[in-house]
């Protein structure tokens, strides 16, 4: 059976009448409890606050976006861009696995914010974070945790990141976002890069002058090599590692750094184990050429990776690959970066998913935002800056976001999340694998590790009108690349919410 919670809201269901009528009036809706309590018992939930999650969408406009959502479209247009807008939420009705529009459609929502929502929606623990005093005078007092940060910060890192932290890797930069994690921990890597060469000795007074005129020695010649079809941030530093979309990009001045090509395998895997073997080797030897090449313009510090390509079309690599690239940088003397903004925080059934790659140590920085609310980089010790300020903004990251991260890792722990990662993930691969081989000329290419799942489709166009179409049916899902679907579910999504999606895709593939 499934684990079924209690969302407290008085939006929702304001007395229990109200709710069994509701409940009872309409099969479609199960309440939801907290683990060992009672639908109606009073003890830790009041009847009054309880909600449901409906155990399939519910429409109520003859399409998504509706007419309020439409209507305030309009308005936020007279005010800001917004073009990537596909409709406004109720967040005081979204509740579990399901995303409320201001039309009252409950959207079954299986790209969860862009990966941001690990246990879905008003989930009652995290609800229950900023009751407490304490950590509401966190949530007002935002300090600039660079110069003041609370007296329990040090702890907090501690017993809050520190517990998740990749193996090997002591040492924590807390930043706001993915863009400004990747964009320090670049400099993290330039700063260390630099102090090899200068034998660790102090800059020099020609360094601290050209440095202030945009010009060498100070302003240092040096790259971050990645990869087509990577994506790490919209920062303008970042954008010249992103290579996914150039409308992102276009009339932005970037830096000349080189770009390898990510390998580009066939499915499925086990089929095709001698083309693929050969893309990995072919795609190491272009990064080593790429590396050491005396054409580069600018010597390369360090290599930037995904370890599954996400915005550019959830691109694998294989062990063997990760492992490969590992050897180069130690070789070549620069530092590998992994970049886990998305597929940090256990989506993919280990919390951090290079550790599918048994990678022989851990790499030397890996950056995350997303899942864990704040963002940062993990690293070596080498990689700290010895002066003050190098590495420095207003924020630093956010307390209040740890706090929420705090309760976000006991729900994980408590409820066997990466368990449930795995088994269901597993339940929704075969599901799109069985559909797949049910549509051959709409699909292929299923791949994915636990819920960090895509299919291929036929063309853009036959992706795109999916997409729309599985949206006027009650399902949000995203896209990557140039014709995939990718699914991005919250941790608590169960077998029963796959069987609702399986049924709806396979209706919307079938009217095509």
């Amino acid at each position: 059976m499934m684990r079924r919670r209690c969302f407290p809201t008085k939006q929702i269901c304001r007395s229990t009448r109200e709710f069994t009528q509701r409940a009872f009036r309409n099969s479609r809706y199960i309440p939801l409890i907290p683990h060992g309590i009672h639908p109606f018992s009073t003890k830790s939930a009041k009847s009054e606050d309880l909600v449901c999650e409906p155990k399939e969408p519910v429409l109520k406009s003859k399409d998504i976006p509706g007419p309020k959502s439409i209507a305030l479209k309009k308005k936020l247009e007279t005010i800001q861009a917004a073009g990537t807008v596909e409709f406004f939420a109720d967040y005081g009705k979204s509740f579990g696995n399901y995303i409320c529009d201001v039309d009252g459609n409950m959207i079954l929502d299986i790209f969860t914010q862009k990966s941001t929502l690990p246990l879905g929606y008003n989930h009652p623990k995290l609800l229950k974070v900023f009751q407490n005093e304490q950590n509401l005078k966190a949530l007002i007092n935002r300090p600039a945790l660079g110069i003041t940060p609370g007296k329990d910060w040090p702890d907090r890192l501690s017993s809050v990141l520190q517990s998740v932290a990749p193996k090997g890797l002591s040492k924590i930069t807390s930043m706001m976002c993915s863009s400004c994690s990747n964009e320090n921990a670049y400099k993290a890597i330039f700063i260390w890069y630099q102090n090899k060469l200068r034998g660790d000795s102090c800059p020099s007074e020609e360094e601290k002058k050209s440095a202030m005129q945009n010009k060498p020695p100070g302003s240092a010649n040096l790259s971050i090599l990645s990869f087509k079809g990577g994506s790490h941030g919209n920062t303008l530093g970042t954008l010249s590692t992103s290579h996914t979309n150039y409308i992102r990009k276009l009339d932005y001045p970037a830096f000349e750094w080189p770009v390898a090509r990510f390998p580009k395998y066939k499915y499925p895997l086990d089929k095709n184990q001698a083309f693929n073997k050969k893309e990995d080797k072919d795609r190491l030897r272009e990064v080593k050429e790429l590396v050491g090449s005396s054409a580069c313009k600018c010597p390369v510090a360090g290599i930037i990776v995904e370890p599954i390509q996400c915005e550019g079309g959830d691109n694998e690599a294989s062990e063997e690959f990760f492992k490969g690239l590992q050897t180069i940088c130690k070789e070549k003397e620069i530092a590998f970066l992994v970049d886990e903004v998305q597929t940090g925080g256990g989506i993919t059934g280990k919390f951090w998913c290079h550790e599918h790659f048994n990678l022989e140590g851990p790499p030397d920085l890996v950056t995350f935002s997303k899942k864990l609310q704040m963002g940062g980089f993990f690293h070596k010790d080498e990689f700290v800056a010895k002066e003050p300020y190098r590495i420095f903004n207003t924020w630093m990251g956010d307390p209040s976001k740890l706090l929420l991260l705090e309760e976000i890792i006991h729900v994980i722990e408590e409820e066997k999340l990466l368990e449930n990662v795995n088994q269901t993930g597993a339940y929704f691969k075969e599901g799109l694998m069985s559909i797949e081989k049910e549509f051959k000329d709409l699909l292929h290419s299923t791949r994915g590790r636990g819920f960090f799942l895509a299919i291929t489709c036929a063309n853009a166009a036959t992706r795109d009108k999916i997409v729309v179409t599985l949206k006027r049916v009650g399902i949000q899902v995203g896209i990557s690349g140039e014709s995939s679907i990718r699914f991005r579910p919250a941790l608590i999504f169960k077998k029963e919410h796959v069987d609702v999606f399986l049924d709806r895709f396979r209706k919307v593939l079938k009217c095509l």
